[in-house]
């Protein structure tokens, strides 16, 4: 193994300027909601009448345009127009997979743009989201990790990746008609560009917003927050969120999930499994899903698979294995099938469900650990990449 990453700064963003213009409604929690009216002339009596008005408009019938919330008065509407926007991230491209997955590149305020992808499958269809521009996280196997992290998206920008992702599947409720249960944007995965608890509260807010039962109405058990191992936040999602966690795992030993997943040189193996050992318990969630990436000669032998399942011992869990999807410059090679297939039965016999994730979208490069903002991987020839991944 040659492949070595730095470790990870806690955190360095670039603070986000301020948007000209007007304060943009999507994305505050309902009290922030509330106090924005009274503060901008709501008497305080009406505010949360008025807050929860807007909120169903907004989040259960995908309104963005205050002239269309009829059980608000037309002088009111023009008053919230001229004050405010209900603005989404901008959709700069949409791309198809031959799988059926669809790709979004969307741009955000300050000309940055994130990359988020939906996944059709049978009786479901996941929506992964990203929750910064780049990554603070240097995993070596990682392509979206070569991109520097620019900075933490706002709690609209995160919530707005659904609603976007609703648009296009033409899924928001028709007022007056029969309720349908089905859903087509079912699941959301926070696995897309960045550390989701690096960026806890705007998160936290947009995530409030889904599971809101007057909204866009998500289980918090249909949402499942996907971490490198910042251990110190574990403890507050399960408190503040309780949606589901998946750990990006990847490594039986320390000298390996260091290469491959740096934060775990402040946070290692031990420290993690401590917290994730008291997460399902605060968050009553029923388990945690271990992220393992398979790695040719790196972390695939039946060695690796049997520590692997005496690690997790006592966490309710499931490892879903996930076969290294290769992207230009990549210092890893796939595991076989057959290696891989060994590796489930190992951790199979030992009583846990370890699917192997279907590569998908890779003919558009969406599949896990492959998602670049366009622009950014346009900038940048091969060589470069190669040339960047062999420095570390």
């Amino acid at each position: 193994m040659t492949q070595t990453a730095p470790i990870t700064q806690d955190l360095v963003t670039i603070p986000r300027k301020a948007q000209d213009g007007k304060p943009n409604l999507i994305g505050l929690t309902r009290d922030a909601l509330r106090q924005t009216l009274v503060d901008n002339g709501t008497p305080e009596k009406q505010a949360r009448m008025r807050a929860g008005q807007i909120w169903q408009w907004v989040y259960q019938w995908g309104v963005r345009d205050f002239a269309q919330m009829t059980n608000l008065s037309k002088a009111y509407r023009l008053d919230l127009e001229e004050k405010f926007t209900l603005s989404t991230p901008e959709v700069v491209s949409r791309q198809v997979s031959s799988d059926g997955t669809r790709k979004y590149l969307v741009r955000i305020a300050g000309g940055h743009e994130v990359e988020v992808v939906y996944i059709p499958e049978d009786g479901r269809g996941t929506l992964c989201i990203s929750s910064q521009v780049g990554c603070t996280l240097t995993c070596s196997f990682c392509h979206t990790g070569t991109q520097k992290l620019v900075r933490n998206l706002t709690a609209g920008e995160i919530v707005g990746q659904i609603m976007i992702a609703r648009d296009d599947l033409e899924e928001w409720p028709t007022q007056g008609a029969p309720k349908d249960e089905t859903r087509l944007l079912s699941n959301i995965v926070l696995m897309g560009m960045g550390e989701p608890l690096y960026n806890f509260e705007n998160v936290r807010d947009a995530m409030k917003i889904a599971m809101d039962p007057e909204g866009i109405q998500l289980s918090r058990r249909r949402i499942t927050l996907s971490t490198s191992g910042i251990v110190p936040e574990i403890h507050r999602t399960a408190a503040e969120i309780g949606c589901m966690l998946a750990v990006s795992f990847h490594g039986t030993t320390d000298e390996i999930r260091d290469k491959l997943v740096p934060i775990n040189k402040k946070w290692n193996i031990e420290a993690l499994l401590e917290a994730l050992k008291a997460y399902p318990k605060v968050s009553n969630s029923e388990r945690i899903t271990f992220e393992y990436v398979m790695l040719d000669g790196i972390n695939d032998s039946d060695e690796d698979a049997r520590r692997l399942v005496k690690l997790i011992k006592g966490i309710p869990a499931k490892i879903n294995l996930i076969p290294f999807n290769e992207w230009p410059g990549a210092p890893y090679k796939r595991s076989s099938n057959n290696r891989i297939r060994a590796f489930a039965d190992i951790i199979y016999k030992a009583g846990y469900a370890s699917p192997i994730r279907t590569p998908r979208g890779e003919d558009i490069m969406a599949a896990c650990g492959q998602l670049k903002s366009a622009t950014e991987r346009a900038r940048k020839s091969r060589a470069q990449i190669e040339a960047e991944t062999a420095q570390g």
